[in-house]
C-alpha cells in the first residue's frame, strides 16, 4: 500500500533535463560522468545526477512557494553548471529533443534501475533520449492528489504548446511542434491515470498492477500526470524542457495558478467522460501547438487552443494576484498573444542557416548565457 506524504498546499518543485553536447559539431557527447566528477570535487547542495543515457543530465530544484526563488535557485544551479561544463569543453542545452543524435549511438547510464529499463524495453531506453520539464505540486493528502491529477488534465495541451521545443528528430523537421511525445508514447504505461475518485480507489489499482507483477513502483508509470506519493505531491510529466532558464518557472507559476483554483473551487468532477477526447487533444498541441483545435467530449463543441488559455487565464487572474504572481501571470499572457513557440525560434534558426549543428550551437548558448525576461527581485 502507497503511503501519500502530507506537504504543503501549492509548494513547488521543477526538474529539467538537460543535452550535453560537443562544442566541435554540437552532436550529442557521453559527457555525464565527467560532469558530475567535476561538479563533485567542492559540494554545492544542488540535485543534479545522471539520467537514462549519457547524453543527458538532470537538475533539480529545492522546494518552492515563491516562484521567484526558484527561478534564482535556477540561475545558480546554471551559473555552476556552465562553469563546469566550460572546463570540460562541453555545451548544455535545453530543448525536448536533440536536432539530428541518432539514438543507436546512445549509451544507457550504469544505474541499476536504467539497466533494468534497457533490458525491459529494449531500442525503446535508448529511444528514450529525450528531455522533458517536470513540475511538482504540493497537496495535503492523497484523495486532494486525485483529484487535482484529474483536474491538470484538462490543461495538458496547455503545457504541451507553452514547452513546445523539438520539432526536429533523427535529422528531420516533423512537423510537429513537440515531437518528444512521440517516444514517451511508445511505452505501455504511458498516457492518463485511471479514472480513480479517490486515494483509496488508487491504491487498489496500484496493489492490482504490482501483484500482477507490472510495476514495482510509482516510477513504472510513465503518466503525462501522476501523483507522487512519497514527495506529497502531483508531478506534471508532460513539458518539453523549455529553451531558456526562466520558462520553466513560468510553466511552474501556471500550474500553481491552476492547482489554486481546483482548491479553492472544491472541484470533484471525476467522470471517464472527460477523458474521451484527451488523446485527440493531446495530440493535436503536440502537433499544431497554439492552432490546436481542442474538442469538449462533454460539451459538445470545439475550440481553439490559443483561446481556450487566453480564456483560462483570464479566470485565473484573481489566483495570480492572491499567489503574488501577477508579472508571471502578465508574461504568459504576452506569451501566447504573440503565439512564442520554442518550436518556432528553432525552425527559424534552422532557415537563416540551413545547419542543424547551428540550431544546437545557438540553443546552447541559449540556454547556457541568455539572461531571464523577468527579474528574481
Amino acid at each position: 500500500m502507497l503511503e501519500f506524504s502530507t506537504s504543503q498546499p501549492l509548494t513547488l518543485g521543477v526538474e529539467l533535463e538537460l543535452m550535453i553536447v560537443n562544442r566541435r559539431d554540437y552532436n550529442l557527447t557521453r559527457g555525464s560522468d565527467d560532469l558530475l566528477h567535476l561538479l563533485g570535487r567542492r559540494p554545492h547542495g544542488y540535485d543534479i545526477k545522471p539520467e537514462i543515457t549519457q547524453g543527458m543530465i538532470e537538475i533539480g530544484t529545492a522546494v518552492h512557494s515563491d516562484v521567484n526563488a526558484m527561478l534564482e535557485e535556477l540561475l545558480a544551479i546554471r551559473a555552476l553548471l556552465v562553469r563546469t561544463a566550460e572546463k570540460l569543453n562541453l555545451g548544455l542545452a535545453g530543448g525536448g529533443s536533440h536536432p539530428f543524435q541518432h539514438w543507436s549511438d546512445q549509451r544507457i547510464y550504469p544505474k541499476e534501475r536504467y539497466q533494468l529499463v534497457s533490458e525491459l524495453y529494449g531500442y525503446l531506453a535508448k529511444q528514450f533520449t529525450v528531455y522533458g520539464q517536470h513540475i511538482h505540486i504540493g497537496c495535503p493528502d492523497g484523495d486532494t492528489a486525485v483529484r487535482l491529477t484529474h483536474y491538470l488534465s484538462r490543461y495538458i495541451p496547455h503545457f504541451i504548446a507553452l514547452s513546445a521545443s523539438s520539432p526536429f528528430h533523427q535529422g528531420v523537421d516533423t512537423l510537429f511542434q513537440s515531437s518528444r511525445l512521440t517516444s514517451v508514447n511508445a511505452f505501455p504505461l504511458s498516457g492518463s491515470m485511471p479514472c480513480v475518485g479517490n486515494w483509496d480507489e488508487f491504491n487498489d489499482y496500484f496493489t492490482g498492477m504490482a501483484d500482477l507483477g507490472i510495476v514495482a513502483s510509482m516510477k513504472d508509470f510513465y503518466w503525462d500526470i501522476r501523483p507522487k506519493p512519497e514527495y506529497g505531491t502531483v508531478e506534471i510529466r508532460i513539458c518539453d524542457t523549455p529553451l531558456g532558464v526562466d520558462t520553466p518557472v513560468l510553466l511552474a507559476a501556471y500550474a500553481q495558478m491552476l492547482a489554486r483554483q481546483c482548491f479553492e473551487d472544491g472541484w470533484d468532477d471525476i467522470s471517464p467522460a472527460h477523458y474521451l477526447t484527451y488523446s485527440y487533444n493531446r495530440f493535436q498541441a503536440c502537433r499544431f501547438g497554439y492552432d490546436a483545435v481542442l474538442v469538449d467530449g462533454v460539451k459538445k463543441r470545439q475550440t481553439s487552443l490559443l483561446e481556450d488559455m487566453l480564456d483560462t487565464l483570464n479566470g485565473l487572474l484573481p489566483h495570480a494576484q492572491a499567489l503574488g504572481i501577477e508579472a508571471q501571470h502578465n508574461a504568459l499572457r504576452e506569451r501566447i498573444l504573440q503565439r512564442r513557440l520554442d518550436s518556432h525560434w528553432l525552425r527559424q534558426v534552422y532557415d537563416d542557416s540551413g545547419s542543424l549543428s547551428e540550431v544546437v550551437r545557438r540553443q546552447s548558448e541559449f540556454w547556457m548565457y541568455e539572461a531571464p525576461a523577468l527579474s528574481v527581485n
